[in-house]
């Protein structure tokens, strides 16, 4: 695996390396099979095959797998627009569920994009859709902006 000063990078080009690296190694994207589709400055798309294990009793797909395809589209959008040595955590997340997935559905796509992005806050918003275009979920969310403390003064 290759490795990278991560505080070099700015948002947009640390997500950018990541996308074309090996899915060896472990992370919530691999373990449901998310891949980057579009990455620009406050604008990622996302998306995701479903499968029989991500039912939920019911037997459709749960929904925490719509929550999460967001909460990363959302999160990466504000993360684009980010310099280098600054990041970010989810503060909020609100979903919308609009329809029932099957698990053979095939593809989810997640769009997410940036409202505003502040000093200490951000807000994106985004849609998830099926292949056929059908609205499946939508959410807003909130994230904290991470920046590295200052030193002491010299």
């Amino acid at each position: 695996m290759t490795t990278v000063d991560h505080t070099a990078m700015t948002g947009l080009e640390l997500l950018r390396w990541a996308a074309k690296q090996p899915t060896d190694r472990p992370s919530i994207g691999r373990l449901l099979g998310m891949t980057f589709d579009e990455l620009d400055e406050g604008r990622v798309v996302l998306s995701l095959s479903t499968n029989p294990d991500f039912a939920n009793p019911l037997g459709t797909v749960h929904g925490g797998i719509a929550a999460t395809l967001l909460d990363s589209a959302l999160g990466c959008a504000v993360h684009t627009t980010l310099p280098a040595g600054v990041g970010f955590t989810t503060l909020e997340l609100k979903v919308n569920y609009i329809r029932t997935v099957g698990v053979d559905a095939g593809r989810l796509t997640a769009v997410g994009t940036t409202i505003h992005v502040g000093r200490r806050t951000a807000t994106a918003e985004g849609r998830v859709t099926d292949e056929r275009g059908k609205l499946i979920a939508h959410a807003t969310t909130t994230c904290m902006i991470l920046r590295p403390e200052a030193g002491p003064a010299a």
